[in-house]
């Protein structure tokens, strides 16, 4: 005696070794012998051989219409012995009622399931849904096959390019076009981004990585919705200042300007003038919306995306001859020895007589002119000099607090894209010209000094008035100890103050436009500043803005880097550099001297970190952004400071950014994919 079985919804059958009340020894034909519940037993027959029926069996299922076994089918519960009786004949044998069990089996959108043996079959509205259902995946499935042997002949079809971004960055791995990409990678045994590359799906290797960076954080575009300024009510004194400000040319989002009154008096009034749009946006109004959901101005070479829409900008930003409104900071010193003998904020109109260009200027102005060593004939020429020297002081006081001095080792790069039209979008194959500016120049350092000036000091207010504000602090200086922001204030380190905010850009940076809430309601309520204040004290809304800007600020400074990266292997390709002076750094990476390039070099693992070298550049990839080189020569003497690790401090904290030097990462992973078209939903 033989016995067909359910076995966790696979169809075996054997020989009947023994036999009790509630189950059954079954041995099958591999020898296993297996015990089978009695309710599990579908079909006892004496021939064929077991083999023989599943394999008859399977065959005959194949030819079933199930059409028309749906059509003769009971409308009441039935069971599969029943349904081939009516189908094959009345005395359907086991083979057939295996036949017609299997294919009952294998059809459940005709006929759903009602216990073992039973089935009852579908009404015709669902069964026509499911027969819908999988036309289309079978549609579907043909679909992906189509686009997978087009994409591996090196064609694109338009919904993969459409969706490239997605199915790269963020795929949906159910969808078709993801699939798609991922057979095609099989099928050409070839990585996804080459083989979108090469099939036309990506247009240039520039808006590969601006059109990435807009799908992740500017998923509907960098433009804005219609947006009206809002008018500053406050009726704002006029300042008794000529203040001016100093940018570079390309700047529009003017936030800040310098005046100094009192010049050979023996008290010298120093005035930080911060543009106010704190006075018209207001939180929750839908230009802070906006500029919340954004954060920060996004800075790249040749072009920007803006925090706020220019027309927004224009109506609060420093622009000269105009009177601005402003939150003054006023520091009043002793002219002789520079001691602070007073401060003051106001809420005021100024006026900005100069909007002064550093690029322009820097030639001209230099530390010997601003230092009486040689004639200074330019404008706010007796300010300026006043202001460098109380620059330098500050930066000295800073320098004994912070415990060491600055080091401006490095320059800072400008790029710049020739023909490129004022503010248009790059095509990414413009002419790239790449100049230096060293760090610490002159004008940089009053800047830099007025506004950490200004930043401490604001941030010294807040806390003497018990109203909050977003700090930045560095509780030391020892490697690896990073820069956090909080709403309580703590030293900076790396600043050498005893707090520090960000309130000096608030046209640019998301943080700085609450600072400036906080520090207008103090300008405006004193000591009741704390209830007046929008953000209370432990205010989760603080929070959730620290934790949004840190987010969004991180990703828009790697895309900068990102782009500065692109146009630096643009300007070596362009100039046909192929050699390199570099600096080793850790892990094989090396640093170009003269340009803003950190790679890994074949050779430079075996050298000593800060050894001089030369590297041959032998391939650069723009879609990845990776350069090849192999260090070609040693250009310095090695020394026995070789065989240890050189001074940690020097360059301190310059390892802990290696300028984007990784691979491009995807989401993408052929091994995603391996299941058939078929299982995603139907519906």
């Amino acid at each position: 005696m033989f016995a067909l079985f359910d076995d966790a919804g696979k169809f075996l059958a054997g020989r009947v070794m023994s036999e009790a009340d509630s189950s059954m020894q079954i041995e099958l034909d591999s020898g296993k012998r297996v015990k089978a519940k009695a309710a599990n037993v579908l079909i006892k027959f004496a021939k064929p051989a077991p083999a023989e029926l599943l394999a008859q069996a399977a065959a005959q299922a194949a030819d079933i219409d199930v059409d028309l076994v749906w059509e003769v089918a009971p409308e009441e519960d039935f069971g599969f012995d029943e349904l081939a009786r009516e189908y094959f004949s009345a005395s359907a044998d086991a083979v057939q009622q295996a036949a017609m069990l299997m294919r009952l089996f294998e059809t459940p959108h005709y006929f759903h399931r009602r216990g073992k043996g039973r089935f009852k079959k579908a009404p015709e509205d669902i069964l026509k849904q499911a027969l819908l259902a999988i036309e289309r995946k079978k549609q579907l499935a043909l679909q992906i096959e189509q686009w997978a042997q087009e994409l591996a002949a090196g064609q694109c079809p338009a919904p993969i390019k459409q969706e490239l971004y997605k199915i790269l960055f963020k795929p949906d791995k159910n969808g078709a076009e993801y699939k798609a990409v991922v057979e095609a990678a099989k099928l050409s045994q070839r990585a996804p981004l080459d083989l979108l590359k090469d099939a036309g799906a990506i247009d240039s290797p520039y808006q590969f990585h601006y059109k990435r960076f807009l799908f992740e954080h500017f998923p509907k575009g960098p433009g804005f919705p219609p947006l009206e300024a809002p008018p500053i009510k406050d009726e704002l004194p006029l300042a008794a200042v000529q203040a001016f400000s100093i940018d570079d040319s390309q700047t529009t989002e003017i936030d800040d300007a310098l005046s100094v009154q009192g010049l050979g008096s023996g008290s010298v009034t120093y005035g930080v003038h911060i543009a106010a749009p704190s006075l018209a946006i207001l939180p929750g109004t839908p230009v802070d919306n906006v500029a919340r959901g954004r954060m920060s101005t996004v800075y790249m070479p040749g072009h920007k995306i803006t925090m706020l829409p220019d027309e927004v900008v224009q109506a609060y930003t420093l622009i000269e001859g105009r009177d601005c409104p402003a939150v003054s900071l006023y520091v009043t010193f002793d002219e002789a020895t520079l001691a602070v003998t007073a401060t003051e904020t106001r809420l005021e109109r100024v006026p900005i007589v100069s909007n002064l260009r550093h690029d322009q200027l820097e030639g001209t102005i230099t530390d010997a002119t601003l230092s009486g060593e040689a004639p200074a004939d330019y404008a706010f020429a007796p300010e300026l000099a006043f202001a460098f020297r109380l620059a330098k002081h500050l930066k000295a006081q800073r320098e004994v607090v912070r415990g060491k001095p600055e080091n401006f080792n490095r320059p800072d790069y400008s790029f710049k894209l020739e023909g490129k039209a004022d503010g248009a979008e790059p095509v990414g194959t413009e002419q790239v010209v790449i100049g230096t500016r060293q760090r610490g120049s002159a004008l940089d350092l009053i800047v830099a000094e007025a506004m950490i000036l200004a930043n401490s000091t604001w941030g010294g207010w807040l806390a003497e008035l018990g109203v909050p504000g977003i700090y930045r602090s560095q509780a030391s200086l020892q490697p690896g100890i990073k820069v956090r922001m909080s709403t309580k204030p703590a030293p900076h380190a790396g600043m050498g103050v005893a707090q520090y905010t960000w309130a000096t850009s608030p046209l640019r940076r998301y943080v700085d436009l609450v600072n400036q809430w906080q520090i207008v309601a103090c300008a405006k309520n004193g000591r009741a500043a704390a209830l007046a204040a929008p953000f209370k004290p432990k205010d989760a809304e603080l929070f959730a803005v620290i934790s949004n800007f840190d987010t969004a600020y991180s990703a828009y400074n790697g895309f900068q880097s990102s782009l500065e990266r692109y146009w630096t292997m643009q300007y070596l390709q362009q100039q046909d550099i192929t050699e390199l002076d570099a600096a080793v750094m850790v892990n094989g990476l090396v640093r170009a001297d003269t340009l803003p390039l950190v790679f890994k070099a074949i050779g430079a693992d075996s050298l000593p970190r800060h050894a001089k070298v030369r590297v041959r550049v032998t391939g650069i990839d723009l879609l990845t952004l990776d350069v090849h080189a192999s260090v070609i020569a040693r250009l310095d003497e090695a020394s026995p400071a070789d065989q240890g690790e050189a001074d940690a401090a020097e360059g301190e904290g310059e390892d802990e950014v290696l300028d984007n030097a990784g691979p491009l990462t995807l989401a993408i992973d052929v091994t995603d994919a391996d299941a058939p078209a078929g299982d995603a939903p139907a519906a």
